[in-house]
Order: structure tokens, then sequence, then C-alpha cells
């Protein structure tokens, strides 16, 4: 099975929901802006999913994505955008390229999403990295950041989510206190007892809440808000995301970082 297994299919179907990512996304910049966002770059798009599902609103929607990883934006293009309408299909532009470097026309929504940003390890960098964000968007543009924390987030710990048809696998390898470097995997396990170890490898920097808003103003942005996610009957995550100033001592918690421009 393991064998037979797209690693950019279990990825998708383990860590996102692309649905909802759109739908977050716009409802937030309409609350903020009090207009609707129409023009979408997604940052480590990989295989541009979420770019894919914006242009499904409608012909006036458009999406940029860019990744420094020709493979994956290649499947992307063969298992994604080909999947779309034709007319949608020509309104998702997929660059391969630095974030750190690229020009793009500015946009209503930038999102860096899947923590991926976390690679840049350097706080210095990091603001570089939020400052081209900040000249990326139009005027009254917002910048969408996920981010984790908890203190299981700082363990070296392994946590196994059983999904239909495979285990997916997060494992944080390594942890180190003084620089908060973490070197995580993701693993595949399936029903006849095949494997795919490390089909998606980490390295990063576990940034807390208070140094991203920290360095998202120093960036230049004008406004730094936390959505929290809100809890079902049994305590658990039910997927809704609202600002909160405090958030809650969970061990283990996923959250936005919604910064206006």
């Amino acid at each position: 099975m393991a064998e037979r297994a797209d690693i950019h299919e279990l990825y998708e179907d383990s860590v996102q929901n692309v649905e909802n990512e759109v739908s977050f996304l716009k409802n937030t910049f309409r609350e903020l802006t009090g207009r609707t966002a129409y023009v979408f770059r997604e940052d480590f798009c990989g295989t541009a999913s979420l770019a894919c599902e914006w242009v499904k609103q409608g012909s006036e929607y458009s999406a940029i994505g860019v990744d420094i990883e020709p493979a994956v934006l290649e499947w992307g293009r063969r298992h994604r955008v080909s999947r779309l309408e034709t007319e949608d299909q020509a309104r998702v532009s997929l660059i391969e390229s630095d974030v750190q470097t690229v020009e793009t026309p500015k946009v209503d929504i930038l999102a860096a999403f899947n923590f991926s940003y976390w690679i840049f390890e350097e706080r210095a960098q990091m603001v570089g990295y939020m400052r081209r964000c900040h000249g990326a968007l139009k005027d009254d543009g917002i910048l969408f950041m996920d981010m984790f924390g908890g203190p299981e987030s700082f363990e070296e710990t392994r946590e196994k989510t059983k999904l239909k048809g495979f285990t997916y696998i997060w494992h944080q390898a390594k942890f180190h206190p003084v620089t908060n470097h973490m070197q995580c995997y993701i693993h595949f396990k399936f029903p006849d007892g095949s494997k795919i170890k490390k089909a998606f490898s980490y390295s990063w920097r576990l940034y807390t809440a208070p140094e991203l808003r920290d360095m998202l103003l120093e960036a230049g942005f004008r406004n730094v808000t936390v959505y929290w996610e809100g809890e079902d009957e049994d305590g658990e995550g039910n997927g809704e995301f609202t600002p909160d100033e405090k958030g809650e001592a969970d061990l283990a918690w996923i959250a936005y970082i919604v910064a206006e421009k």
C-alpha cells in the first residue's frame, strides 16, 4: 500500500481543509475591511490546493501560488490546477521562486500556512520576510499565518491519527530549548503494515505568539490579532476561530495570526 500511495494526496487528507480555510479567509477579510477580497497569494503553496479552491468562488477571483520546489509545483499543476474548470485554470498562477525575493502584483490577502514560514530561524530573516509580505499587499491588505503551541509542542514526541485507509504520524524528533529549533517529520502507516517514513521533513524554529506579534508590528503592520479556536461540548477544537487576547493554556493548540496593513 505504501508503494502505491501518493504522499501529496496523503498530506492533504491529513492536514488540510481548504474549503474551511477559504471560508475563514474571505469572512475575516470582509469583517475587517468591509469589502470583498478577490486577489489571493499563497506562499509556500506546495500543491496549491488552497489557491485552486480560492478561484472556484467565481470569475472575479484570482490566485498566485509561490513555492521554491519545482517538483511539487508540477504535481499541483497536474493534479490540482488541471482539475479546475478551464476558465478557472487561467486565474491560477504558480511561480517557482523564493518567497523572500519574489515579485508579484499586489494582493488583497497573503497566506503563509502550515507553519512553513518557520523555516526562517533567524529573527532578522523572519522580520525581513514579513516586510516583504507587507509590501506585497494592497493598502488595506491582510496577511494570514498559522501557528501552534502549548507545552506539548516543546516535547520530542509522536502523535498518531487514524484516518480512512492510513495512519498519519506527526513526529517531533528533536527540540533544542536554547534556540527553539525543532526537527519534525510526517510518516504514514497502512493497514497492511507498510510504511512511508519521513515522507515530509521540517527544520523549523518554534516561534511563540508574542514573538510573532512583535515581529509583525516591527515589520510595519498596524494591527495584529490572534484568532483562537473554539471548543465543542467535548472540549475538542470545533474549527471556528475568533479574536482572543489571552488564549487558553491548552497542552497543544493551533491558531491563526492576522496582520492588517
